[in-house]
Order: structure tokens, then sequence, then C-alpha cells
């Protein structure tokens, strides 16, 4: 039986998320009978105390687990050789910046296995951090645009949002904001601000989150081809926020004439498709983009569109952007650093194509936290140690010293084996090309 070991976060302070909440701990002890380590830290929400009482022991570094659980990224000189690792790796993609991490848990024969590759046989995702970047996203994005128009003299509501970090629960978050809601109800939004309107790419689970958040307003969905209309003869009234969630067929359209829009053959030739996003932008007051992207995929929102949004509408209407997804230079090109709770968001000049830090001021506010979900700690937390923890008794069971066929490790933990024993396994040995370029 191996041991078990939950690391230390530490990519930056506001890191205090863990895979394994106590609860979960305490059932995984008892129907294995597994030693289990915790490596101390001094702002991970769980106290030290609380995963005590489960029965794990406190230590400092890794070297006493065998199966290493974390949430992000290890730094290089705390990678220990024959171990096995899950965490967010961020290199399936052959991202540069981790593929010395990469390498170093080649050279060491360990073990890593990805969270976000661990999928059912319809290929969907079954550990993940669920609706919580989308609830961070929306809070954080309703906080500072209070402030921002409260900078420039118009009054809203949303100046009493608090960031989603201060906020205890997401329920109290909801609680808080419904209490807005009903001011916006009867008091209403300023005219300035005028139909408002939010427009969320994507409809998963990052998506639903931010929607429940928005829900707690008073809303309204309109049809992502009924928006412009909707806008520009001035419907709608000061005492809703309209919501548009747009979907794939809303973003691109074939390049080729006469082409029509499949889901399927998007997913299968980005390359056949081209962005028509840019002409929803005139109508929203804001943007939460929530949707996947990689770089075969057009980009939705380009410096160029921005440029042109800013050269035909006076005044602009679009004055916030979410990026929760938060791809540097991808889907939405203006995101051009993601930023941490400390300093949440900058601002983009769209005409200068330029950015300046802080969300007052003049240009478009941008949120751009890469690791959302901290903000929101106990809650994204034991969501993800709920999905986590069925899977970790076939972890500390699993015999890593045969084939990974053999080694007893169920098969949607197998297709998320990245790097067994020292070696990338077949389905990622495309990774060779991005190790290569060190």
């Amino acid at each position: 039986m191996k041991k078990l070991l939950i690391r230390a976060e530490d990519k930056n302070r506001w890191e205090r998320r863990a895979p394994l909440v106590p609860a979960d701990l305490e059932q995984i002890l008892s129907d294995t009978g597994a030693r289990a380590f915790v490596e101390r830290s001094d702002k991970r929400f769980v106290s030290e105390d609380q995963y005590a009482a489960t029965g794990a022991v406190g230590c400092e570094g890794m070297a006493d687990g065998d199966v290493i659980l974390g949430v992000k990224e290890i730094p290089l000189e705390k990678i220990l050789a024959d171990k096995t690792y899950l965490f967010f790796s961020h290199t399936i993609k052959g991202q540069s910046d981790n593929m010395p991490l990469l390498q170093r848990i080649i050279d060491g024969g360990s073990t890593l296995i990805d969270y976000e590759k661990i999928t059912d046989e319809k290929g969907h995702r079954l550990i993940y951090f669920g609706p919580y970047a989308g609830d961070a996203g929306a809070i954080d994005i309703l906080s500072l645009m209070g402030e921002h128009w409260a900078d420039k003299g118009i009054d809203t509501p949303f100046a009493a949002v608090r960031r989603a970090h201060l906020y205890d629960s997401v329920e109290a978050a909801r609680e808080h904001l419904t209490d807005i809601g009903r001011n916006i109800r009867l008091d209403g939004l300023p005219a300035a601000l005028s139909p408002f309107t939010v427009g969320i790419l994507g409809y998963g689970n990052v998506s639903g989150g931010a929607q429940q958040i928005f829900d707690c307003l008073p809303t309204e969905r309109i049809a992502a081809d009924e928006i412009n209309a909707f806008v520009s003869k001035g419907r709608g009234n000061r005492h809703t926020v309209y919501v548009t969630v747009f979907k794939e067929r809303d973003l691109v359209k074939p390049i080729a004439a006469g082409a029509k829009f499949a889901l399927q053959d998007y997913f299968d030739h980005p390359e056949g498709y081209e962005s028509r996003f840019a002409h929803f932008l005139p109508s929203l007051t804001l943007l939460v983009n929530a949707v996947y992207w990689d770089k075969r995929y057009p980009r939705f929102v380009t410096w160029a569109g921005l440029k042109r949004l800013d050269e035909t509408t006076r005044p602009r209407k679009l004055s916030g952007i979410a990026d929760i997804t938060c791809d540097t230079f991808g889907s939405i090109e203006c995101n051009v650093k993601s930023t941490d709770s400390d300093m949440p968001a900058y601002r983009v000049d769209p005409a200068a194509g330029t950015t300046q830090d802080g969300h007052l001021g003049e240009g478009i506010v941008l949120l751009a936290v890469d690791n959302l979900p901290c903000e929101l700690p106990q809650d994204s937390s034991t969501f993800f140690s709920n999905q986590l923890a069925p899977f970790v008794p076939a972890l500390l069971k699993a015999d890593y010293g045969s084939s990974l066929a053999d080694s007893g490790l169920p098969p949607e933990i197998q297709k998320a084996v990245i790097v067994y024993n020292g070696k990338l396994t077949p389905n990622y040995e495309y990774l060779n090309a991005y190790l290569a370029k060190q």
C-alpha cells in the first residue's frame, strides 16, 4: 500500500486550496488502512489540526509520500524522484514554461497524472473545480466595475459588491447579491448604463457558475440573434440585467461561401471557420469569457475588432471583460498577461492597443486572474475533493512496477497518465517535440 501525501501549495499567496478535504481523507484512510502525510502550510484553508484528526501526520517537504496530491504546478527544486504526482501540470499543450517541470519528472523516473485528462468514455472531465471559477469571476467583475464606474462619477449598486475572496462562501455572496438585486428591481440602474447587458461565452460548468451569480439579480435572457436589435431599438428597462449566452454557432461562421455551421465540423476543422463575434460587441456592457479555446480556433475578440468598436460606437458601451478562461494572447487577444487577486485587472485602450495596470480610469476593465477558484477555497476544494476521493484508493493500491495496462489503475486514470515511470505514454509522446525546444 502506497503512502499518500497532500502537498502545500506555493504558486502564490492566494492559493489556499487543497485536493482532499479532511472528511474525504478520513474515509479513504478508514477504507484502505493507508498512511497519510500532509505537508505543513501557513495559508491552506484547512488547519493542521483538522487533518491530524483524520490520522494524517504533518510533515515538511514531500519525501514521506509515494502518491503526492497537489493542485497547481510544483517548483522544479521540489520535485523528487520515483514518486507519483497528481496535479494540474499545464503541460499538455506543450506550454514552454512548464517543459522543464515535465523533463524533471521524466528524468526522475516518476509518474505524472494530470487531473485535466481524467475523463469518462465520452471525454467529459471527471475531476475539476466545478463552477467556482465562474462564480468568482462574475463576483469580481461586478465588484471591479462598481468601483470603476464610481470613479467615473456613475453610482451603481455594484459598488457594494465585495471581491469573491472576501465572502465566506458562494452562498454568502449570493445572499448579498440577492439583496443588491432587490435594490435594482426597486430603484433601477443608471440610465447611462442601460440597457445593462452581459454576454457570456460558453455554456459549460464555468459559464453556469457565472450565470448563477448574475441570476441573483433581476435578469432576463436575450437570444444572441436578438441582442443587437434589442439594444439598437432602445428596448429593455433600468430594472433588469439582460444576459445573453453565446454558443459556438454565435461565435464563428464557416469561411467557405454558402457553407453552414456544423458543431462537430467546427471542432474537427476549426481552420475552416472565422470569428463573427465582433458583430455583437457594440451591444454588450460586460463580457464574460467562459469557453474552452486553444490556438487552433479563431479569436473571438481581437485588437482590430476593439479598435473598430472604439471608432464606430460612441460612447462605447463595452466597459468590462472577465476573461475567466484566461488564455493570454488567446481568444481575447487583449489579455496580454494573467493577474492575481492582489491586482486582478488592468485597463485596455482599444484605440492605442495598449494596457495599463489597475481598474480605475479610462479604458475597458479586463479581469484576468488565472486561478479564480482559489478565491473560494472551501467551496471549490470540497467540490474537487468529492470527485477525486473515489479514485484515491486505486492510486494507493496500484502496482507501479507493472506496465500501465497491468497496473490496476482505473481506465479513467490511465488516460491521464502523461509520464509513467519516467517515460511519456503513447498518447503524450507528441510532447517530445516541445521538450526538444528547451
